[in-house]
């Protein structure tokens, strides 16, 4: 592989017709810069230089390698400095709404990183389970899950593939022991949330191709914020059906536990939602490649049997 610290010292060493002025130019040794060009002429296999004890001069190989090496090293000078334009040119204010849990618990750690690698930004963020009116509220974009596809606004998506599955912490399955089947949920505690206009008590499922089942369940304990459910979950309230993205850490840490996992809960596919196409703008388009880079290393969700 050629390094690039060793391409610069090629084109100065040519430009300067001596190893040992563009090894003092670098603030090298003689002896680095020789085998700095060594390396390089190894990685390309080809002689770059014919040497002597008195001479040191590019070779025909060398002199038909110079101009794609200054290409090159200009290509990437130039595409730093455009990327540094870009870094500087995302100013302003980006006023964001997003589900209380996947706010609090992954996007303030994702969007304090964002904003450390665009510090001209000022971000505001709204956090709350009732769906924000992109159209009406003071917001420039919003994370939803679910977004209805005849919608009138932009969506594009984050985590396509995301769905609710059904968990519970160790310490409630060794107390109430661990439903077999969906229908022995109703004898067990669960834990709902409001969604939309009522109380989330409804559960779907799926299985295999075109299975489905309902079951209405209930429990003692409900709350308007998804997160508060979460919790109540690992403090061993009960048994949530949750987004994966919510529980896939807890999950992993042993907080909580995926039951019945040969069903499928309804699909909860993650969107970012703009209100006009005009207000995709580059500062947008920064946030979507970012949380989608950022979704992408989270585990995917339980694979069906």
């Amino acid at each position: 592989m050629v390094r690039l610290d060793d391409l610069k010292l090629f084109i100065r060493t040519a430009a300067l017709g001596s190893f040992s002025n563009a090894a003092r130019e670098a603030g090298l040794l003689p002896g680095q810069a020789s085998a700095a060009i060594k390396r390089l002429e190894r990685a390309l296999d080809i002689r770059l230089f014919a040497r002597s004890t008195r001479s040191l001069r590019l070779t025909a190989e060398g002199q038909h390698y110079l101009p794609f090496a200054c290409q090159a090293l200009d290509a990437l000078q130039e595409g730093h400095g455009q990327l540094h334009q870009a870094r500087q040119a995302l100013q302003g204010n980006l006023h964001l709404a997003a589900p209380s849990d996947l706010g609090r618990n992954l996007l303030l750690g994702w969007l304090g990183e964002f904003r450390r690698a665009y510090p001209g930004l000022s971000l505001r963020l709204f956090l709350s389970d009732q769906v924000t009116d992109v159209f009406r509220d003071p917001i420039d974009v919003a994370i939803r899950y679910a977004v209805k596809a005849d919608a009138s606004f932009i969506a594009l998506p984050l985590a396509p593939a995301n769905h609710r599955v059904l968990v519970a912490s160790p310490a409630y399955l060794a107390r109430a022991g661990r439903p077999e089947n969906l229908e022995a949920l109703a004898a067990h505690h669960c834990l709902l949330y409001v969604l939309g206009d009522g109380v989330y008590a409804k559960w779907r499922f799926y299985r295999g191709e075109g299975m489905r089942q309902d079951i209405t369940v209930g429990g003692a304990l409900i709350s308007d914020d998804a997160d508060v459910v979460r919790r109540w979950a690992v403090a061993g309230e009960g048994i949530a059906c949750k987004s994966w993205l919510d529980v896939c850490a807890d999950v992993q840490a042993g907080r909580l536990e995926v039951l019945l996992p040969h069903w499928r809960g309804e699909a909860v596919p993650l969107y970012l939602v703009c209100p006009h196409r005009q207000q995709f703008s580059p500062v947008v388009q920064a946030l979507h490649q970012w949380l989608r880079e950022c979704l992408a290393q989270l585990p995917a969700p339980p694979a069906q049997l």
